[in-house]
C-alpha cells in the first residue's frame, strides 16, 4: 500500500521561498511585500535579486494590506508575507474592505500557522484563520501539507486573478508529493485507495493520515485518504465520489474544529449526502507553549488520533 515516501523533510515556508523566487525570475508583475519577517517567510533570495520589487512594510500589517491592494490597480501580482496570525486577524477589516470586497488580486502568504507554530504559545498559534478566510466572498483558501506542494501552490496562483489566502506552516515536515506536480486550485489528490473509511486531510495532517491508513489497513480496514490542498473551492465531487464507496468520513486539520475543513465537509454531506463522519481538530481551545510534537500529541492531532476516529466512523455506518 505505501505509495508516498518522505524524500527528505523539509519546513513549507521553504517551499513558499523558492516558488516566490521562480515566480520573480518569469513574471516580473509580481511583487513582495514582507511585514518585518524576511527571514522567517523565506523572502530573502526574492529581495537579493528583485530588490526593485520587494518593499519591506515593517510591523505594520494593515498598511501592507493596504499597499497590496493598491499595487494591483497598476496591473502588479503582490504576495504579501507574515505569519498566519498577524495575516488574518490582525488585518481582518483590511483584507473584507480592501481586498475581498474590492475583488484585488491580491496573495495573502501566511506562515507558522496552527499549534505547530511550537514554543511561541497561544497568541501566535492562530487556530480560526482558515474559518476567517473562507467566509469572506471570492477569497480563495489553500493550505498546503509539504515543501513540494507550497512551492507548486505558489507559483499556480499567481496565474489565478482574484484574492488567495495560502496557508503553510513553521517547522520541518515530510516532503512526499511529486516534485514536478501540477498543482490545481480546487482539485483534490487522492492519495491512497480504500473501501471502508475516507480520510480527507490537509496541511501537516496529510501526512499523518497516510500513517493512520498503514495502521488501519493491518487492522483490516481499507482507508482512502485524500489531500485537500484547497479548502476554498473545496472539490465536493471527490469527496461525494469517495464516499459512495466507503460510506463513513473522517475529516482531519491543524484547525479548530469551528470553521475549518471540517464542517466545509459537513455542509456537503448535509447538503447531498447524509453519512457517519468524525473529526480530528482541535476542539474550540486556544493551543499554548510546546513543542509541536507535544502539541500534536496533546490536543489529539496525530496518526494515532485519525485511526481512532477512523474506527469510531466505520462503527457507526
Amino acid at each position: 500500500m505505501k505509495k508516498y515516501e518522505n524524500t527528505g523533510s523539509k519546513d513549507t515556508r521553504s517551499g513558499f521561498g523558492a516558488g516566490l523566487t521562480e515566480l520573480g525570475q518569469k513574471n516580473e508583475n509580481v511583487v513582495a511585500l514582507c511585514a518585518d519577517l524576511i527571514g522567517s517567510l523565506k523572502m530573502d533570495d526574492f529581495k537579493k535579486n528583485h530588490p526593485e520589487r520587494f518593499f519591506q512594510i515593517g510591523i505594520a500589517e494593515a498598511n501592507m494590506i493596504g499597499i497590496a491592494a493598491g499595487l494591483t490597480i497598476g496591473g502588479k501580482i503582490p504576495y504579501t508575507g507574515t505569519f498566519a496570525n498577524f495575516s488574518t486577524g490582525r488585518v481582518y477589516d483590511q483584507i473584507r474592505q480592501s481586498v475581498a470586497y474590492s475583488d484585488k488580486n491580491v496573495k495573502i502568504c501566511a506562515s507558522h500557522a496552527g499549534l505547530t507554530l511550537g514554543e511561541d504559545g497561544a497568541t501566535h498559534q492562530i487556530l480560526e484563520d482558515i474559518g476567517l478566510m473562507k467566509m469572506l466572498p471570492g477569497m480563495t483558501v489553500i493550505n498546503t501539507c509539504d515543501y513540494n506542494q507550497t512551492k507548486a501552490a505558489t507559483i499556480a496562483i499567481a496565474d489565478h486573478h482574484g484574492p488567495v489566502y495560502l496557508r503553510f506552516g513553521r517547522p520541518v515536515v515530510p516532503n512526499f508529493t511529486p516534485a514536478d506536480q501540477k498543482f490545481e486550485i480546487g482539485k483534490a489528490v487522492l492519495l491512497n485507495e480504500g473501501t471502508d473509511v475516507t480520510i480527507v486531510a490537509t496541511g501537516h495532517l496529510v501526512w499523518e493520515a497516510l500513517l493512520a491508513a498503514e495502521t488501519l489497513e493491518a487492522k483490516g480496514i481499507s482507508a482512502e485518504v485524500i489531500n485537500i490542498h484547497t479548502i476554498k473551492p473545496l472539490d465536493e465531487e471527490a469527496i461525494l465520489t469517495s464516499l459512495k464507496k466507503t460510506g463513513c468520513i473522517v475529516t482531519a486539520e491543524e484547525h479548530n474544529i469551528l470553521g475549518g475543513l471540517g464542517e466545509s465537509v459537513s455542509r456537503v454531506l448535509a447538503l447531498k449526502n447524509p453519512a457517519p463522519q468524525e473529526f480530528v481538530a482541535v476542539f474550540d481551545s486556544f493551543g499554548e507553549s510546546g513543542t509541536p510534537e507535544q502539541l500534536m500529541e496533546k490536543y489529539k492531532l496525530n496518526a494515532t488520533a485519525i485511526v481512532a476516529a477512523a474506527e469510531k466512523a466505520v462503527s457507526r455506518k
